[in-house]
């Protein structure tokens, strides 16, 4: 009985580990993005539905969600995504069919992007995105030193293409198609030694690119039959000469930008958000915050963010394992190009690809998966802090 007792005395709970500063920096873009949220919407959620809190109060549900999502999800060893990440791919590719096919999908604002029943609808797209950094990691666990041939490395390649292009083609999101391929190309890069194949691809596809810009931009013109997508590039070079029309969203958001300064106007004192950014709490966010916080605000929201790639980065160097490694990897390059990518499209360095900013912009779907990935790498953080333990305890 004395021996029990003794043994019991040693028993101690061991709260679980994880990545805190990675916590705070989530949690601290999250409380940013819901206060820039309201600020930016207001005005249009009053004019819409006569309720100044519309936009917020379900981006507030949706965060709350999102984070009991991420709760949860930290709370899962990792490595049972190993067990579905077949299954997660082939779903994701059905679930793009069902937007395209099927009475379920949902027609918003032109664009044949979501799944709905009633008032519940979310986009296929943002669930292919974490099911093609799970498929990817598991095919580099799966290939082991095969992926350092080639042939495996284009197979991955293929892979990615495929899910996509199917993103792009039955659910019209092309660019949720663009960010899934350059995630999956990253992934393939970093797992692979064959760069100089990389570089090869890499160059052809941009020579493409530049050529085909080009002689759209010099020659092209804007006809009743010119896809929208090609609208965008010809507008990109010259907003100004469509400023009553195409380039107007470009326009003022340029100015909300510059109006700015290098502190802004203030928290809530911004002009463009009042009708003249169409869905500013959208894709334009970010230029919203520039006009309100000035250069400052904006160095300091990127400056956070790349302290919260670089916690997903020091995580993915110190994963316990391959597969925790790729998944860290594929979560970080999901949020570093989603970031570069919307802040490019704001600033008009790239053409409008409609790429919302991770935390920040409106959006259900968006956050939730976001959130949940964020509980995929803080798991993934806890791993290397028990390993880190169980080392110490050997020597």
């Amino acid at each position: 009985m004395a021996k029990n007792r003794k043994r019991k005395s040693k028993i101690r709970f061991i709260p679980q580990y994880y990545d805190y500063s990675l916590l705070v920096a989530i949690l601290f873009l999250l409380a940013f993005g819901l206060v820039i949220l309201y600020s930016t919407s207001a005005y249009e959620s009053r004019i819409n539905f006569g309720d100044s809190s519309f936009y917020f109060d379900r981006q507030f549900l949706y965060t709350c969600i999102g984070l009991a999502s991420m709760l949860l999800v930290a709370r899962f060893d990792y490595h049972i995504y190993l067990r579905f990440a077949k299954v997660a791919y082939v779903v994701s590719l059905i679930l793009c069919l069902l937007v395209r096919f099927s009475p379920l999908g949902v027609t918003l604002n032109g664009s044949r992007r979501w799944l709905g029943y009633g008032n519940f609808s979310f986009q296929p797209a943002e669930l292919a995105k974490i099911a093609l950094i799970i498929f990817i990691a598991f095919l580099v666990v799966q290939y082991g030193s095969l992926v350092k041939q080639f042939e495996y490395t284009f197979v991955m390649l293929c892979y990615t293409l495929v899910l996509g292009l199917a993103v792009y083609w039955l659910t019209d999101n092309l660019s949720s198609g663009l960010l899934i391929i350059a995630i999956g190309m990253i992934m393939s890069f970093i797992s692979s030694p064959n760069y100089k194949w990389f570089a090869i691809g890499a160059g052809v596809v941009l020579l493409f690119i530049i050529v085909y810009v080009f002689f759209l931009t010099t020659f092209g013109e804007i006809t009743d039959t010119t896809s929208f997508r090609k609208i965008r590039i010809i507008v990109w070079r010259d907003p100004i000469s469509y400023s009553d029309s195409y380039g107007y969203q470009t326009l003022q958001g340029l100015y909300a930008i510059g109006s700015g300064g290098l502190f802004g106007k203030g928290l809530g004192n911004s002009i463009q958000k009042n009708g003249y950014i169409p869905e500013a709490q959208n894709d334009m966010i970010f230029s919203i915050v520039c006009e309100e916080l000035g250069l400052f605000g904006a160095i300091c929201l990127i400056f956070l963010f790349g302290f919260l790639i670089w916690r997903l980065y020091l995580i993915a160097s110190n994963a316990p394992d391959l597969f925790g490694s790729m998944i860290a990897i594929g979560i970080m390059a999901h949020v570093a190009v989603q970031v570069i990518f919307n802040i490019a499209v704001v600033t008009n360095v790239l053409p409008n690809t409609g790429v919302t900013l991770p935390f920040i912009s409106y959006g259900g779907t968006s956050v939730i998966i976001l959130l949940a990935e964020m509980g995929i790498g803080l798991n993934i953080s806890s791993k290397i802090r028990k390993k880190k333990e169980e080392t110490e305890e050997a020597l």
